[in-house]
């Protein structure tokens, strides 16, 4: 097992390291070349660079990842193809991508996207605050300690 994270705007990384390595799973983040960093990562983290292109980090990780093991994205194509592999997806917030409402999440973005195509404006996430990083570390131990 291992867990995989959509790394470029991911705010929870540092929680997901903490509590996954605490469990002696390993991470990799997958990210663009543009966040490069030489920064050392702990022993069981492996970062993976990828091109700049807009699903360059979507492709890697789907070619990496392997039924059963845990996937962190906000990014809903990648997380139903993460379903679709038979992973479990989480987003940084702590809510859990299912096949029951994968769908509606990736109607609900194509709506979104034909609002903004069509010269409207659509309201963007809300801001990232510590409840949600305390419900992701909540949710992510729960599915660590179930695996």
């Amino acid at each position: 097992m291992r867990v995989y994270v959509d790394a470029d705007a991911c705010p929870v990384k540092n929680i997901i390291i903490e509590e996954a390595l605490a469990k002696s799973i390993p991470v990799t983040l997958v990210t663009s070349i543009s966040h490069f960093s030489t920064k050392e990562q702990p022993s069981g983290v492996e970062t993976v660079y990828v091109d700049t292109g807009a699903e360059a980090a979507d492709y890697r990780i789907i070619k990496l990842i392997k039924k059963g093991e845990i996937l962190i994205t906000q990014d809903y194509g990648l997380a139903s193809l993460g379903l679709g592999k038979g992973c479990l997806v989480l987003h940084h917030t702590g809510y859990r991508y299912t096949s029951e409402n994968i769908d509606q999440l990736l109607q609900s973005r194509y709506l979104s996207a034909m609002v903004r195509k069509s010269g409207k404006r659509t309201k963007g996430p809300k801001p990232f605050t510590e409840e949600n990083r305390k419900e992701f570390r909540q949710r992510f131990k729960e599915i660590l300690a179930s695996n």
